[in-house]
């Protein structure tokens, strides 16, 4: 980590000076690393991109259409756990390791301590409890419409457009509080060992010391998502990979050993 300041979080020294020239360093490295070693990112991609899909067809063979939206806007929150891979191909490509499918696979299994299947388990806790917020504020807002969640016409009716208002302010709300949680916490489970809440720690007092920077990050990661997406979870085999490895030489830029 360059110099600068830094904030001692024991067993971490916290950068407290990111610039959104960090970010654009980041992408680029990022990038990097997808085009020397694509196929393990089209793998982990290709893994979200076909839950997303089974969920995408699943709803509709169901009639739970309108269920859409909130699994689309909840989805997100797993995918730091589906980074864990790319996290390790750029931590060896880094330290110049050899690469093969086996350490890269391994990473997800951390360090024999199940630090990051804890911290898996809390995602896809986080995922399920989006879903039961999303469907209370369903129940709230259009239990008495006579709209069923087979259609999408509840989406033009003013208790629709105020559900989505408010089911927007909240599961934002959710989403930047595990993003918090997760953009620093799950890259260090791999790099170093170390337990889930030390890890969680240190990645809260890294966006507390630069909120701006990891905000407008935690924005263009929604964005780039999002649009991703859109064409049937088809774009996140370029753009959850790219953004995989960026978050890794981020947290590279804004972590280093205490005392480092």
């Amino acid at each position: 980590m360059s110099t600068g300041q830094q904030a001692q979080i024991a067993p971490a020294a916290v950068a407290s000076d990111l610039t959104t020239g960090d970010l654009r360093v980041a992408l680029a490295k990022g990038w990097a690393d997808f085009r020397a070693y694509p196929l393990f990112g089209l793998f982990f991609a290709g893994i979200y991109v076909v839950a997303g899909m089974f969920l995408y067809f699943g709803l509709f063979v169901r009639g739970e259409i309108a269920w859409l939206v909130p699994v689309a806007a909840g989805f997100p929150l797993l995918a730091p756990f589906v980074a864990v891979g790319l996290y390790e191909v750029s931590r060896r490509r880094e330290a110049g390791l050899p690469m093969s499918w086996r350490a890269v696979l391994g990473a997800l299994r951390g360090h024999g301590d199940e630090q990051i299947l804890s911290m898996g388990v809390i995602l896809f806790v986080a995922f399920a409890f989006w879903l039961m917020v999303a469907h209370g504020i369903f129940a709230i807002f259009l239990a008495e419409s006579g709209i069923g969640s087979e259609s999408l016409e509840l989406f033009r009716t003013g208790a629709g457009l105020m559900m989505l208002l408010v089911g927007s302010i909240v599961g934002g709300l959710m989403a930047l509080a595990f993003y918090a949680v997760t953009v620093v916490s799950l890259p260090i489970l791999v790099d170093r060992e170390v337990d889930f809440i030390t890890a969680i720690i240190v990645s809260l007092a890294t966006v507390r010391s630069n909120k701006a920077v990891l905000l407008a990050w935690a924005v263009m990661i929604a964005i780039a998502l999002f649009v991703a997406m859109l064409p049937l979870f088809l774009g996140l085999l370029l753009v959850l990979p790219v953004l995989g490895h960026a978050t890794w030489h981020l947290y590279r830029r804004s972590v280093s050993q205490s005392g480092a």
